[in-house]
């Protein structure tokens, strides 16, 4: 079993690295393998809505997000985890996610997913529901932890300190192994639910 971690912060090992270590010991006393890749200082560009992925099967600009959805593809859980910028995720990661999730058509349902974040002070909340998102919208579970999954921390280093939001972290990492777990058990025994062609409508039809 494989976790994938996507840390959208640009600094490496920075405050948002300290939260994503806390969750990978848990892992490893959990048997889980864990991948981390940064995405927060890299080049990555938004998507144009070109809709070449449909007949190419990848994102018709060949960075990090191709590089990175035969991970997603293969692993059982998923990892997002930004800084907070205005009350927001940082924008190279959500133009990453926008990209990955709509150019890669494989199944993503029954994939547990985790979004953390991490600030000073505030927009802790709505990063965390920014984030969230991606996964609701493509049938994961989402893992919970005893708190929003949120650290705090301004200076490098300061995230170390949040004693509550390392704890945070470690249930959470917990719970996911858990629901991880309890899925490959469940596929084994009753298969995936049943799924329906979708329905596309629109406001004006």
């Amino acid at each position: 079993m494989k976790v994938l971690m996507i840390n959208g912060s640009p600094r490496v090992g920075g405050n948002t690295s300290i939260a994503l270590k806390e969750m990978e010991a848990v892992f490893a006393q959990e048997g889980i393998e864990t991948e981390t890749i940064q995405i927060g200082n890299q080049a990555i560009r938004g998507c144009i809505a070109c809709n070449t992925c449909a007949q190419k099967g990848q994102c018709v600009f060949d960075d990090a997000v191709n590089a990175v959805a035969p991970k997603f593809e293969a692993c059982d859980g998923l990892v997002i985890a930004s800084p907070v910028y205005y009350a927001s995720a940082n924008g190279t990661l959500i133009s990453f996610l926008d990209r990955l999730f709509y150019s890669t058509h494989f199944s993503k349902a029954m994939k547990v997913g985790a979004s953390v974040v991490v600030a000073r002070r505030g927009g802790l909340s709505a990063t965390f529901d920014e984030l969230n998102k991606y996964f609701t919208i493509a049938g994961m579970p989402v893992a919970s932890s005893q708190y929003w999954n949120s650290v705090h921390g301004r200076a490098p280093g300061e995230a170390a300190q949040d004693a509550e939001g390392l704890q945070t972290m470690r249930v959470l990492a917990r719970n996911m192994s858990f629901l991880i777990k309890s899925i490959a058990l469940g596929k084994e025994t009753y298969g995936l639910p049943e799924t329906e062609a979708p329905q596309r409508t629109s406001f004006i039809r």
